[in-house]
């Protein structure tokens, strides 16, 4: 896109309740609108579109963030910005020409009386009005009265136009034909306009983009749809255009996938599976359950979690974690399935992986409201691939070929986020994961032992249990995560969605406990206590934390000096559930055949991640929420990933076994 000519940056607006409190209308809007630029607001009603609108005008203002609009912050209403209003807004005992003269006198105050009246006349012609100049707005019908709102508004020349359902009062014929006389005078004036919309018709008849707005309160943006179909556009050319319908599908799929989220959020009754809501006894008694049964598996993931529980964040809030350690990442998750556990530190796949049914299980409702960990993996080869001078993805790659034998990499868990990174990187060395790769299901604590034993090549894994095979002797690291995905997020927390509905209180608490734990694990200056914490038996370990306290060189050739990357715990957004990231995660299980691409996924990923749970445990530990970025993700495969386009991303994808898109 071109140079922003209008940026809409962090914006947030709420408005005051009588009865005390807010309502959020807005949270979190970046856009970028570039000159000339045609842009259509889409979303249900209460989705914050006007509200946007008079942002943009100056008629309101952000309780954070700001528009820029040429480098210069909008904090009121200005000559350079011009609204059109649905209900015309004319005075009635003005003349056309006279409503128009309103606006003009009124800004070209130093102006003289001709060339007024050249802009005025100007104006007219350009709606069309001449006829009716001098014609009261009694005597016009409602398409003419738009026309001359319009007149009005580009009659001053302003840099933005702004429109709030302009036809939305019309007649069809009326309105198709004001469409495409709007569409003709934009043009002509080279005017950036906004347009708020509720048709998905006008909206791709007359957008260069499309912005589809989520449901309120709290809106965001959900989706921006760029409109390529060639100008100048006719309204009948326009629909023979092979891509139109499916871009009307895809704008239309979008809307009834919101009405379905809010359906869904609204009726959502606690659920049967066991374990999922309060006991009977406690909601007879009015009481919300002040214990959680916490799932974990051994690892770094787990250090925000330890010092929650050190520093007392949970306790002081009368919340009781109970934390119980597995070694199987699929005996937790059954746990977590049945209801024995309330809640688990997860891989970031499993959220999406749970809904969809992946591992032969029925589709059960889990969400996520926030990340835990980001990065921290490596990707580590046996000792004898050295020797073979294996230094990297390329090495290996030419070694693979021609061999009649898999390689042999374990991974903690099916369908991982560790595997989808593993599967990654080999496919974007060349490497057919599918053909030239056997991939076995470890847990993580028997990887180095199978790796002694020669039943394995090599495996991905966190930190220490990398750094203990290296330590060993056993292993060197050819990869991490860092060179596949900066940043990604590792482990997330997971647990049923009715039991986060019925306990949403206490699901706050853990999450901002989690989150105050993970600003002390990333800070330089506790990481001596944080490794005496984890060599505590009921953590890590001593050997494991030990391993913690030592730098490792990663091995030879493209990974000489570097050093095994660290988890991320806070900072930089580091906490968001952010769908962005699903959208990915998403593609790769279609990529790998595992599930036909969902053509809901906008809807599920707003049922999976809840950013607004997140935004409020953040609040709870007293830091600024967090809003999900939307810009592109660099991966290995050099394909930046596109959270708006996630099919034509995954139609370049090498290796893929992609299935049909599932009906939504």
């Amino acid at each position: 896109m071109a140079k922003a000519f209008l940026t809409v940056d962090d914006v947030t607006r709420s408005f005051p309740l009588p009865k005390g409190g807010s309502y959020v209308a807005l949270k979190n809007i970046d856009l970028q609108i570039a000159e000339g630029e045609f842009i259509s607001l889409i979303g249900h009603s209460g989705c914050g579109k006007s509200t946007l609108l008079n942002l943009m005008a100056g008629l309101d203002q952000a309780n954070t963030g700001g528009i820029l609009m040429e480098n210069r912050q909008v904090t009121d209403p200005g000559p350079d910005r011009m609204v059109v209003f649905q209900n015309y807004s004319l005075l009635p005992w003005q003349t056309v020409r006279q409503n128009i003269a309103l606006a003009v006198n009124n800004v070209m105050r130093e102006a003289g009386e001709a060339e007024r009246r050249e802009r005025i006349e100007a104006s007219i012609a350009l709606v069309g009005l001449g006829h009716a100049a001098d014609k009261h707005p009694g005597e016009l019908s409602g398409g003419m009265k738009q026309r001359v709102a319009i007149a009005r508004a580009l009659a001053i020349r302003p840099k933005l136009l702004l429109l709030d359902e302009p036809f939305g009062a019309l007649d069809a014929l009326t309105r198709g034909n004001l469409q495409q006389q709007l569409m003709q005078i934009c043009q002509q004036a080279g005017v950036t306009t906004v347009m708020v919309t509720h048709s998905v018709d006008e909206a791709l008849l007359l957008s260069d983009r499309v912005v589809c707005l989520t449901n309120g309160p709290a809106a965001g943006i959900g989706q921006i749809v760029p409109v390529t179909l060639p100008r100048p556009r006719q309204r009948l050319e326009v629909m023979e255009h092979p891509d139109y319908y499916k871009l009307r599908s895809e704008l239309i799929n979008f809307l009834q996938q919101q009405r379905r989220l809010k359906q869904h959020r609204q009726t959502l009754t606690t659920p049967t599976v066991a374990g999922a809501a309060p006991s009977s006894t406690a909601k007879a008694a009015g009481l919300t359950p002040r214990k959680v049964r916490l799932g974990y598996l051994p690892g770094l993931d787990v250090a925000p979690l330890a010092v929650g529980l050190e520093r007392g964040f949970f306790a002081e809030r009368d919340t009781q974690i109970i934390p119980v350690v597995f070694h199987r990442w699929q005996q937790m998750e059954e746990q977590l399935r049945s209801g024995e556990l309330d809640v688990a530190i997860t891989s970031a796949s499993a959220p999406l992986a749970l809904n969809l049914g992946l591992q032969g299980q029925g589709a059960w409702p889990a969400i996520t409201p926030m990340t835990v960990t980001r990065n921290g993996n490596a990707i580590c080869l046996a000792r004898r691939f050295r020797d073979l001078q294996i230094d990297g993805l390329s090495a290996l790659a030419e070694r693979l070929k021609g061999r009649e034998w898999p390689l042999r990499l374990a991974i903690g868990q099916q369908g991982s986020m560790q595997e989808l990174l593993l599967r990654h990187w080999l496919a974007s060395g060349g490497i057919d994961p599918d053909r030239d790769v056997e991939f076995k299901v470890l847990s993580p604590m028997a990887m180095q032992a199978a790796l002694l034993a020669g039943e394995i090549d090599g495996f991905i894994a966190g930190r220490y249990r990398v750094a203990k095979a290296v330590e060993s002797g056993l292993a060197y690291v050819v990869a991490t995560d860092l060179d596949i995905w900066s940043n990604h997020p590792e482990k997330v927390l997971t647990c049923h969605e009715g039991w986060a509905a019925n306990n949403e209180a206490l699901l706050l608490d853990l999450c901002s406990g989690l989150i105050r734990g993970g600003q002390i694990c990333e800070d330089g200056g506790q990481h001596d206590n944080l490794v005496g914490l984890l060599s505590r038996p009921q953590w890590l370990g001593t050997d494991s934390a030990l391993a913690l306290q030592r730098q490792f060189d990663l091995g030879p050739g493209e990974a000489s000096g570097r050093r095994l990357p660290l988890n991320r715990y806070h900072g930089d957004r580091a906490h968001v559930a952010n769908p962005a990231e699903g959208a990915w995660i998403l593609t790769q299980f279609s990529r790998w055949g595992w599930c036909p691409f969902p053509g809901n996924r906008l809807e599920l990923l707003g049922q999976v991640y809840r950013n607004d749970l997140c935004s409020a445990a953040l609040e709870q530990a007293g830091l600024p929420a967090l809003r999900p970025e939307r810009q592109p993700i660099p991966l290995a495969c050099g394909l930046p990933f596109d959270q708006d386009d996630p099919l034509r991303y995954l139609e370049q994808l090498p290796f893929s076994r992609t299935t049909a898109t599932a009906v939504s």
